[in-house]
């Protein structure tokens, strides 16, 4: 037993409710109990009591009661243990050791604990000084206030192999701590143990109670083995086990907020920043089960916040896949997937909360993210690959521990195999599965088929475009719809979430966007190359809109030798014209300024550089789109092996198109770039 029934007898005899419950309820004296408001219910007149004498309070508003370990569990979101310890610090009672070896054990870690927190006071101390310039260039460009940066303890580990050794050393602090601590390499190849941060903004990671335990290192160059790195495995620190902010999301989540989940430390500030303070996430892994058990013990529906591309979307299963054996009634996981190309933190700043609001609100049920994947690029024409579907939903079913919930997803898959592959037409029929073990029936239990050849096929839970596909969980519809002739295929994530595909919806693509803003900051542009710029395909209306105005602009005002005249005339222009809205959605699908070749400032050797890259980039990425769509075709009326060949080999070539987009971020040498940022 950790804790004796004595010790917390005694810790509740050193400590009266009332000094526990004051810290956060205004107690006026009333005999011999105090009063004040309910700290779980809005009231306007007192109905909460406490009585020290016999060490318990009472909430008659809502009917809680306990004693002080249960108002710390209540009011700050904590387990007994924690409650016990934080109850223990404010009596100034130290902690009983339950063996020798478990007292040093205790004693190291409070040992440990110092030397991080020295650690962490030497990083922010550094961003803030003279050498931190670099650092706080770049939080500034992540749009990360000064106030933020102090708010989240961010800071800056030199790029000196010592650095942070030879500061802690001056202050006692042995070499093997650090060691321990993970703040050295250290090994018996290493003659010397050394800085194991270096030229990194650092982002101290906290345990429950808000110590710092590790550290997340952004590397700032970009030539660097590994982007983002954390601390090894320590005595206070086990990555699988902890989420980053969880401290304060724990306390923010109990108070009301939502539980967000995002993928990386700047996420998680973009979403505090932009009023989300529930938000935490996992450290530099994938979920894991014990991340996911700290997640359920905050919130019974964690939103899952992934970035809007083939990686968020993979992310999204494998999250599925973990949760699904755990899930229990009420216990479950909603995932919420961005616009193409953007993070939580480009959505932030290009949208604000409300664009956050807007993702978090269509957030899909796991349920829906499981059959999504189930059926994604799916051709289910034959009763052989329709057995094939049901049988693996049955095997990820059964999975399920808990009984109640194992039963109510059998019964929603069922429903929605039955709505997918169900003939529409004069009558009814359907699929009766399920755990009764039956089969697929037409019309007069005669199967599929109630015409010679027609074939069935599962429609898409997240149809493009929206309206009118689905019910309001974004499921499968059960009304009447048109039978198609042939095999359904449904679009894989590449070819759903591109331009081609979600032309109507609300964000401008990154690609369209650079475009745009190269024409407007330089309409010179449109001398050499009119021809080139009104045939470029621009899949969003508004792009499209945008583009004519642009081009209307400059005929009606005709070349002019000054430049900046020319993009003045054209500017006023399309504002007098009510183009604005459009300019707006340009700047907003544009989050950061990484593109050099595209701002107002760059040299014209490196806007031709950028120009060329994106309409050549533009272009292949267009037209591998379209073969793409016409491979899924094929591969849907005809699975052989040489069109499941020719649909690996698309998307190989649109990956290869999409990675070149880095390369453009590099261009800027003829603008002295990089010269005025160093």
């Amino acid at each position: 037993m950790r804790f004796t029934p004595q010790f917390l007898e005694e810790l509740r005899a050193r400590l009266p409710v009332s000094e526990v419950v004051g810290k956060r309820v205004k107690l006026k004296r009333a005999g011999k109990e105090y009063k004040g408001l309910s700290p779980f219910k809005q009231e306007k007149t007192p109905s909460f009591t406490v009585n020290d004498q016999k060490g318990f309070y009472h909430c008659f508003a809502s009917g809680k009661h306990g004693n002080i370990f249960d108002f710390i569990m209540e009011t700050e979101g904590l387990g007994f243990i924690e409650a016990v310890e934080v109850a223990a610090s404010q009596a100034g009672m130290p902690l009983p050791a339950v063996t020798p070896d478990a007292a040093r054990h205790e004693q190291r870690r409070k040992t440990l604990y110092d030397v991080m927190d020295l650690a962490a006071k030497f990083f922010a101390d550094t961003l803030a000084s003279r050498n931190g310039a670099k650092a706080r260039g770049y939080l500034g460009d992540r749009a990360i206030s000064p106030a933020t940066q102090l708010q989240f303890r961010l800071g800056y580990a030199p790029g000196e192999r010592f650095a942070l050794k030879e500061h802690l050393g001056r202050l006692g602090i042995p070499v093997e701590d650090m060691v321990e601590a993970g703040l050295l390499i250290a090994g018996d190849d290493i003659p010397v143990p050394y800085d194991r941060f270096r030229d990194r903004v650092m982002f101290p990671i906290t345990d429950a109670r808000g110590r710092v335990i590790a550290f997340g290192g952004r590397a700032l160059e970009k030539d660097v083995p590994a982007k983002y790195l954390n601390s090894p495995e320590t005595p206070l620190f086990h990555k699988g086990d902890n989420l980053y902010n969880l401290a304060t999301a724990r306390q923010a989540v109990h108070d009301g907020a939502q539980l967000i989940v995002a993928e990386g430390y700047v996420d998680v500030i973009a979403l505090v920043t932009t009023g989300f303070p529930g938000a935490v996430a996992p450290l530099g892994t994938a979920l894991t089960e014990n991340q996911l058990a700290l997640l359920w013990k905050m919130a019974d529906e964690p939103i899952l916040c992934f970035d809007g591309d083939s990686a968020g979307q993979r992310a999204a299963f494998r999250a599925a896949d973990l949760a699904l054996p755990h899930l229990k009634p009420g216990k479950s996981l909603r995932v919420a997937l961005l616009p193409e190309g953007q993070d939580p933190d480009d959505l932030a700043r290009s949208g604000g909360r409300g664009a956050i609001e807007e993702v978090i609100a269509q957030a899909k049920p796991l349920a829906d993210i499981v059959w999504s994947r189930e059926i994604e690029g799916g051709n289910f024409a034959t009763p052989e690959r329709r057995a094939a579907l049901e049988a693996r939903i049955v095997e990820l079913t059964n999975g399920i521990r808990d009984e109640v919930v194992r039963r109510y997803y059998k019964q929603d898959f069922s429903e929605r195999l039955r709505n997918a592959f169900a003939p529409q037409g004069n009558y009814q029929g359907g699929y009766q599965g399920g755990a009764r073990g039956g089969g697929f029936r037409g019309p007069n239990q005669g199967g599929f088929g109630g015409e010679s050849g027609r074939r069935f096929q599962p429609r898409p839970p997240f149809a493009p475009g929206g309206a009118g596909r689905g019910d309001a969980r974004g499921g499968l519809s059960t009304g009447p719809r048109t039978i198609n002739r042939s095999p359904y295929q449904v679009a894989s994530p590449q070819l759903a979430g591109s331009s081609i595909m979600r032309g109507q919806r609300s964000s401008i693509s990154r690609r369209e966007a650079l475009i745009l803003q190269s024409l407007l900051n330089h309409p010179w542009l449109l001398h050499d190359h009119l021809e080139e710029i009104t045939a470029l395909e621009l899949a969003h209306p508004e792009a499209h809109k945008l583009r004519a105005g642009i081009v209307t602009a400059f005929a009606n005002y005709g070349p002019t030798n000054d430049l900046e005249t020319e993009r003045t005339r054209i500017r006023t222009w399309l504002t007098a014209n009510g183009y604005d809205e459009q300019i707006q959605r340009v700047e907003r699908a544009l989050t950061t300024k990484s593109v050099w070749g595209a701002q107002a400032d760059a040299a014209a050797e490196d806007v031709l550089s950028t120009w060329h890259q994106l309409v050549v980039l533009h272009r292949q990425s267009h037209s591998l789109l379209r073969e793409l769509k016409d491979a899924e075709q094929a591969l849907g009326q005809d699975s052989s092996e040489s069109n499941e060949a020719w649909l690996r080999d698309v998307k190989a070539r649109l990956a290869d198109v999409d990675g070149l987009d880095a390369l453009i971020e590099g261009f800027g040498e003829s603008s002295g770039r990089f010269q005025r940022s160093v």
